[in-house]
């Protein structure tokens, strides 16, 4: 940064924490909006919520006390009057609007109690000869603390016109596979940070103006570079090959109540071929709600297993971690296998007899919470890690479990499972360090779940169909609304609705399970529920995930319009898991807005997790499908994996290229676009 002028070590420190380290990363500090500073507006013209530029002369300046001292300026074009507002000012300020001062500002209209006004607007004097305008759009940075606007704004403008003086390398390749019509990096960049008059500030506010789309081509493609290298590497460290000479994975199979369907089947064979190399499987599992995901994870462990080591399942809560293992505990316990639980709420003796099992090796199958990689736990030989729900750990949590098992210089194999569907293209960019398997079935037997939306008015009807459901035997669940965002408003929703709900249904036994509640209680709500001493269970949205109850037939879901589709859909996943026909209710309160008229039209028509998952994607963007806070693709500072799915094919093709043949420009265009922040890409 010493290259620009005046720029001391204090502004240099201010200034990396906006990335800026070398003078042509300013370059990629791009603009937030633009502003239109090249016109100049008649103050008669002006209407509230608008920004503009106005030139006048200052009629009357005063000082008045409204509540607080401030200084209030009048100046007329000769079309209207406009105040100046200014809650901070001086005395050589006050001097400095003096009756009969021409001034030149800009700020926002906002309509004020002598009308139309700015507050604290920014302007200029103007002396005899005529002031030229911006013949530029002016654009507005992202600031950090002690940069202000207008120190960053000349400092890009001095990097530009060194870039002039400079070429800036271009790191693409002439034979990249750019769409056509997309500028040079040098034409794109001069483009964003100096946008002519004339350029459309709509197009360029919806991200989709030819420079935008330039800079986010070589983003995607310097993120997806770095999770294909990450993937190069991982392939390059040896892992344990698996051989199961015991034949575990064929006996548990043999021992299963039930055949996998031919989805499973062809997963499954995906992750065998992987774990019989010393090459570390980094697979992603993919499936819709109730697909059968946990089956072909736990055949996987089991062939672990069967070779003599360890395969760890790691699940996002308690309550998870522990129908997990009731579960495979149960499935292996024919085979002579003892599979551990490994959570934050066991009692301390029975916790310490199973650590000492695990780093003794005498226990090979191991379920748990975040608990599993937590200090104290040892493994004696990790061959296989399982993630459920992968977006639901922190990208350093997942790789904090995969080096426990980092032994004798060998890692161990990944299998990370996700119930959220996600569209190929985006998971191919978005996951490109992994190998993906989808489940793209249901087991036999499942009934579809018929989804109905009802007006809050028709409440009362609702509650009568639980009661119905009920007195038939069946169960019911009832998610309470999301009031707020804090644990302790919704779990005050959820007692309050257990409370209504309890004096409507006298006859009915009602249970209750929130995120504030102790694990211990949660869990022995939930397991009320799953052995029928509960009839209707009232939740918040703790319960999205995992909890099988079969005999639960009913699901209602209070405020639905405030969900998304992702969310909506893994709770109706809980009912129709039986062979019962099941319902879900949507309750919703009027009026709803386009976009929440849209989510529920989506979710009553569609049960395909895919098709779902699609549409959330056009509707909400790829945040939530991806929990892309924790991936480190919330980074994108120009692309949007939404708008731009487009590119992603030829991204691909580039990717391809780069790797090929121009393996020395991929270091520096990632430095450019993602620095030091590369670390995510090393986790599976």
């Amino acid at each position: 940064m010493s290259a620009l002028r005046g720029v001391g070590a204090a502004l240099a420190a201010r200034l990396a924490r906006l990335g800026v380290t070398r003078v042509s990363d300013l370059l990629f500090v791009l603009p937030l909006r633009y502003e239109d500073r090249t016109r100049v507006s008649a103050v008669g013209s002006l209407s509230p919520g608008v920004r503009a530029a106005v030139e006048g002369e200052v009629q009357l300046t005063e000082i008045a006390y409204r509540g607080r001292r401030q200084l209030l300026c009048r100046i007329s074009d000769g079309s209207g009057m406009l105040t100046l507002r200014f809650f901070h000012f001086s005395a050589a300020q006050q001097q400095g609007l003096a009756r009969g001062t021409r001034l030149r500002c800009f700020g926002e209209v906002r309509r004020g109690a002598l009308g139309l006004e700015m507050v604290h607007p920014e302007y200029r004097r103007l002396t005899g000869e005529a002031a030229p305008l911006e013949d530029t759009l002016t654009p507005i940075y992202p600031l950090t603390e002690g940069v202000p606007q207008g120190r960053l704004r000349a400092l890009i403008g001095e990097s530009l016109r060194e870039l002039d003086g400079a070429a800036l390398r271009d790191w693409l390749p002439p034979a990249a596979a750019l769409p056509p019509g997309l500028p040079s990096l040098r034409e794109a960049l001069h483009y964003l940070h100096r946008p002519p008059r004339e350029a459309q500030l709509a197009e360029l506010a919806a991200g989709r103006h030819p420079a935008q789309r330039r800079l986010a081509f070589e983003e995607l493609l310097a993120h997806h570079l770095t999770l294909r290298l990450r993937k190069r590497a991982l392939k390059t460290d040896p892992a344990w090959a698996l051989a199961d000479g015991a034949g575990l994975a064929r006996r548990f199979l043999a021992a299963l109540p039930f055949a996998l369907t031919r989805a499973q089947s062809r997963a499954l064979a995906d992750a065998q071929e992987d774990l019989a190399t010393s090459v570390p499987m980094v697979r992603l599992l993919q499936g819709d709600v109730g697909c059968g995901k946990t089956v072909v994870a736990a055949a996987a462990a089991a062939r672990a297993a069967g070779s003599g080591l360890q395969a760890a399942l790691m699940a996002p809560t308690e309550l998870l971690a522990e129908q997990h293992w009731r579960t495979w505990r149960d499935w292996f316990a024919p085979l002579g296998e003892t599979v551990a639980l490994v959570s934050g709420g066991l009692p301390p003796r029975t916790r310490r007899s199973a650590l000492e099992a695990i780093a003794g090796g005498e226990v090979r199958v191991v379920v748990g919470t975040h608990a599993l990689f937590q200090e104290g736990i040892e493994f004696a030989a990790l061959a296989l890690v399982i993630v459920d729900e992968q977006h639901r750990f922190g990208v350093q949590q997942r790789l904090r479990l995969s080096e426990k098992g980092q032994q004798q210089g060998r890692l161990p194999h990944q299998l990370i499972m996700t119930a959220t569907p996600i569209p190929r293209t985006l998971a191919m960019t978005a996951y490109a360090d992994l190998d993906i398997s989808v489940i793209d079935e249901l087991p036999p037997g499942r009934t579809p779940v018929q989804t109905v939306v009802v007006p809050e008015q028709r409440r009362s009807e609702v509650v009568a169909r639980i009661a119905q459901a009920c007195r038939a035997g069946r169960q019911a669940y009832w998610v309470c609304p999301l009031i707020g965002e804090s644990d302790e408003l919704r779990a005050q929703a959820a007692e309050e609705t257990a409370a209504r709900l309890s004096e409507a249904l006298p006859a009915v036994r009602v249970g209750l399970v929130h995120g504030r509640m102790p694990a211990a209680a949660k869990d022995r709500a939930m397991l009320a529920f799953k052995a029928g001493r509960v009839q209707l269970l009232i939740a918040t949205t703790v319960i999205e995930v995992g909890v099988d109850v079969p005999n639960a037939t009913l699901m209602v879901i209070d405020n639905a319009e405030r969900m998304g589709l992702a969310q909506l859909h893994q709770l109706r996943g809980r009912v129709g898991r039986g062979t019962e026909a099941s319902t879900c209710v949507l309750l919703y309160r009027a009026p709803l807005s386009a976009l929440a008229r849209e989510r529920l039209r989506v979710i009553r028509q569609s049960s395909d997790g895919f098709e779902i998952a699609r549409r959330d994607l056009e509707l909400r963007g790829p945040g939530e499908l991806l929990g892309t806070r924790q991936t480190g693709l919330a980074q994108l500072r120009v692309a949007d994996l939404m708008r731009d799915a487009d590119l992603l094919p030829r991204v691909q093709q580039t990717a391809e290229l780069l790797l090929a043949s121009y393996p020395d420009n991929i270091a520096a265009l990632t430095a450019r676009w993602i620095g030091a922040g590369e670390r995510y890409g090393r986790v599976g």
